[in-house]
């Protein structure tokens, strides 16, 4: 009876361990993020406001940044990678509606996903996006230094980001010429420049006076970029309007969907709005530049 019974146990086992191996996460500085001192204690919440009837999951006080690796199913890989940035004005993350969520659909879509546990709050005395620009650019340099171990192409490593996650993915999208921290191993040796750039209803990318934010520097090797944004988002619809056309004026490659139904905060979550359409726009814009096509043998040479 134990003989018969040890082969599919031994199989259990090794299935619970390829799935806590995928959703095991990974420390993006191993001796500790740069300028912190002390760790803080990771709260966890979900009592707050719901979105399309269900609770949020909101993560404050991180302050060591991880990545967790949602590898594409292995029949339907294309070969292609999104870091995606939850939002929550830089103090709180919502690591669910705008992390789990879209990273499981993003596997849907044969690509790999891969969430960032940035840091937050604010950092007192630093500009709100510092610390989490940091962050993020060692995670791409990270798994671009590491697309033969994850069979994805170096060359299409994007970025995805929600409201303030989506401010913090156009700092990264301009900002990769340097990496803004100290070198930690030789992963940073690779490009924290992202392929390609999601930004679904972005916030503060718009400055006084009808300008962009002065903390972005857009020029022509800005990747290209997708905007999703509901004219009822009334606080940051200025963001998306103020980014699209500084990428039109230097000409740098740009889709944008303005929906007349919606507001802000909705993720992939049914709220009834014609928004919620947007998984699909996005998906369309993945085929035209090149994100869903298959993974070509000599991609990682």
């Amino acid at each position: 009876m134990l003989k018969r019974l040890f082969i599919p146990l031994a199989l259990a086992a090794l299935l619970i361990g390829g799935m806590n191996a995928q959703e095991k996460a990974i420390k993006l500085f191993p001796a500790g993020a740069p300028g912190e001192k002390a760790p803080l204690v990771e709260k966890h919440d979900t009592t707050g406001s719901k979105v399309g009837g269900e609770s949020v999951l909101r993560i404050s006080n991180v302050s060591t940044p991880t990545i967790t690796i949602y590898d594409a199913p292995e029949e339907s890989a294309t070969g292609a990678a999104v870091i995606v940035c939850p939002g929550g004005a830089y103090n709180i993350l919502a690591y669910d509606l705008e992390g789990t969520e879209i990273c499981e659909w993003l596997n849907d879509l044969g690509i790999t996903a891969v969430l960032l546990k940035y840091r937050v709050p604010r950092r007192e005395g630093l500009e709100k996006h510092t610390a989490p620009l940091q962050d993020l650019q060692r995670a791409i340099s990270y798994v671009r230094a590491h697309s033969d171990d994850l069979n994805i192409d170096p060359d299409r490593i994007g970025v995805m980001g929600f409201s303030a996650g989506a401010h913090l993915c156009a700092m990264a999208s301009n900002s990769y010429q340097t990496h803004t921290y100290p070198k930690v191993d030789q992963c940073d040796t690779a490009s924290c420049r992202p392929s390609f750039c999601v930004l679904v209803y972005p916030a503060y990318l718009s400055g006084d006076n009808f300008q962009l934010a002065p903390e972005l520097k857009v020029s022509a090797q800005t990747p290209q970029t997708m905007l999703i944004q509901a004219e009822g988002d009334k606080d940051f619809i200025n963001s998306s309007l103020f980014y699209f056309y500084a990428l039109k004026q230097v000409g740098v490659p740009a889709w944008m969907h303005i929906y007349h139904g919606g507001v802000h905060g909705y993720g992939l979550r049914d709220t009834g709005d014609n928004v919620n359409e947007w998984p699909d726009r996005v998906e369309d814009w993945f085929r035209v530049i090149g994100v869903l096509d298959a993974l070509s043998d000599d991609s990682n040479d």
